[in-house]
């Protein structure tokens, strides 16, 4: 009920799965106060056992920390409600450092075939009914491209949260899209290539509102629309599988969130501040170093890379010195 106040239901609702289906079961009946990081290795080799029983695999890293998150959060409201003296150490020494990976994400020439398939997914239409569906998702797939928005910030933005404006910095014409979302609330300053899309969804939706209110009903409703009333999560996977885009070369998933990251990284590509990147996508630096920029070659200045110090000059070539007690040649006269 703490975190109701300031956690989506979502949130709240993924607390208690994870502790009815592993973490209630193993820690119900023990003592608060004998939680230990024995018993926290414990827990993490029963999960692993029982994971491997029921799925031949070993429990992902993100997984066993977000366990990690639930234990903490019940131990802290325990020591919090007096029932225990003080937080036990919980940290897992092998679980601390991690190799670093690129988030799933599409590579230019990737992009540009996702959007012309779901493009010509509007002009085949596989299934009847559907069109609008398939209008919208090839909208979102060009928005999220050039607005490096979350999935659920763009779900959550209504018509009025964005603006057409002339940026006066670049002389280009943008969306600023104030964003509602997982970190709270903040701007967008997107790339040129968001504003037909936007221009599309906002006259979809008109047309929409229009044909169940009426003109004048539908323009007092516009504002507050939402700007994508669905996100086809099936039509979007199956476009992935049939372009052969579903995982990456290295076995990763790609899912709507990875528009985010092809955002983040053509940004980088075109050398773009970090800084800047970082703001106007509502996150952090460090993400960004971690995650994106150490993946990007275009970060790396190889004229600072490939420096060579000056080789020595070799002095000029002259009479040898002589040793001290040699007595001097005496000159030929013939």
């Amino acid at each position: 009920m703490l975190a109701a106040g300031s956690r989506s239901p979502l949130y709240i609702a993924e607390l208690e799965i994870r502790l009815k289906a592993s973490i209630l079961p193993f820690f119900g009946k023990l003592d608060p106060s004998t939680i230990n990081r024995s018993t926290i290795q414990s827990y993490v080799v029963k999960r692993t056992e029982d994971m491997q029983e029921r799925r031949g695999r070993s429990p992902a890293r993100s997984t066993i920390l977000s366990d990690m998150v639930v234990i903490r959060q019940v131990l802290k409201h325990e020591e919090g409600a007096g029932r225990l003296p003080f937080m036990p150490n919980l940290s897992l020494p092998y679980l601390t450092l991690k190799k670093k990976g690129r988030r799933a994400w599409f590579s230019p020439e990737e992009y540009e075939k996702l959007y012309k398939a779901t493009r010509q997914r509007i002009a085949t239409c596989p299934r009847r009914g559907w069109k609008s569906q398939y209008e919208d998702l090839h909208d979102f797939v060009l928005l999220m491209g050039n607005t490096g928005l979350r999935p659920d910030e763009a779900l959550n933005a209504e018509i009025r949260d964005v603006q057409i404006e002339q940026d006066d910095a670049t002389g280009e014409t943008i969306l600023v899209i104030d964003v509602r979302g997982k970190t709270g609330t903040g701007f967008c300053k997107s790339m040129p290539g968001a504003v037909h899309p936007f221009r599309r969804l906002r006259a979809r939706r008109l047309a929409e509102l229009e044909a169940e209110h009426g003109a004048k009903e539908a323009a007092a409703r516009l504002a507050t629309t939402n700007l994508f009333l669905r996100f086809n999560r099936e039509a979007f996977n199956r476009i992935l599988r049939e372009e052969g885009l579903r995982f990456d070369r290295d076995g990763k998933r790609r899912t709507a969130y990875s528009l985010r990251h092809t955002y983040i990284s053509m940004r980088l590509m075109e050398g773009a501040n970090i800084h800047q990147i970082a703001n106007n996508c509502r996150t952090s630096v460090q993400m960004i170093e971690e995650h994106y920029a150490s993946h990007i070659k275009d970060r790396l200045d190889a004229s600072a890379i490939n420096v060579r110090r000056p080789k020595a000059k070799k002095p000029a070539a002259g009479p040898r010195p002589r040793a001290k007690g040699t007595p001097r040649r005496k000159r030929s006269t013939g």
